[in-house]
């Protein structure tokens, strides 16, 4: 048996259910064992990568980018498809001029921030806010505009508030392929077969999540705290998929270009370590 090793992840639904087996004994790690996991939002998760905090950890893939010489990405647990990219929202009737219009970002490091900086690098004017009070910061009048991430998309037009980009879907047609929000990532200084069975176990933890939904429910409901269950369903539906199970081709593709962009525009430096290998 291995020391134990630390963990962290969100309190956002899709990683609740995802670990939920996990963390409570239903599935094995045979040799590996993680001490109880610490609950952050994703920008203190990336800020800790940074300070390499933790032995495995859900980050941002933006974060992940900064990080390579110390963390690997593990295939299992990523939250990466169509149709769930960050919105830019602002309140109606009008137009913000990105170029010297206030944003709310939800955080330097999230992939939310890496795509405004690809869409408008112009944008110089942000705000940095917790991802859950940037919607009450632009119906305000706070600030003329801002990037939402996770539940937001349910839930923004209740506070009245319209879609002036879909950042995802402008990767989309810029790439044709889904984009990357964040992953699971573990220590480059991890043995190789420590990697994989962490890996393993994340994805038998996912499996058992899906066949017995109904168990993990108070512990994902626990930490969703004010979501409603409609919301929390959509946001598990939309932000566990096929790529959640397994990253796979189409997923490491898209990683790639999006490492290769953020590079391309400086936002992280150039490496030569492989995202999925530790090498």
């Amino acid at each position: 048996m291995t020391a134990q090793l630390t963990l962290g992840y969100s309190p956002c639904p899709n990683d609740t259910f995802i670990f939920y087996a996990l963390v409570h004994g239903r599935v094995s790690l045979g040799h590996v064992s993680f001490a109880p996991p610490v609950h952050a939002d994703v920008e203190t998760l990336n800020l800790w990568a940074l300070q390499g905090r933790l032995d495995v950890s859900k980050l941002s893939f933006h974060a992940l980018g900064h990080v390579l010489d110390r963390y690997v990405l593990l295939a299992a647990g990523a939250a990466l498809g169509r149709g769930c990219g960050p919105l830019v929202v602002t309140r109606p009737g009008r137009q913000p001029d990105l170029a010297r219009s206030s944003i709310a970002i939800p955080g330097e490091y999230t992939t939310a921030a890496m795509l405004l900086r690809l869409y408008a690098p112009q944008a110089r004017n942000l705000q940095v806010l917790p991802f859950d009070r940037i919607m009450e910061a632009v119906a305000r009048g706070e600030a003329d505009g801002g990037v939402i991430i996770h539940e937001s998309r349910f839930t923004y037009q209740e506070h009245g508030l319209v879609c002036l980009r879909d950042l995802g879907q402008w990767w989309e047609e810029e790439t044709g392929l889904p984009i990357p929000l964040g992953c699971i990532a573990a220590r480059r200084s991890l043995a190789e077969n420590v990697r994989q069975e962490i890996e393993g176990g994340i994805r038998e933890s996912l499996l058992w999540a899906r066949a017995n939904p109904q168990e993990c429910m108070a512990y994902i409901r626990a930490h969703a705290q004010e979501m409603s269950a409609t919301v929390l369903q959509s946001h598990i539906g939309l932000y566990v998929n096929e790529h959640s199970q397994d990253i796979g081709e189409e997923g490491r593709a898209a990683v790639t270009e999006l490492l290769r962009r953020g590079r391309e525009a400086g936002i992280f430096p150039a490496t030569d370590a492989e995202p999925w290998s530790r090498k």
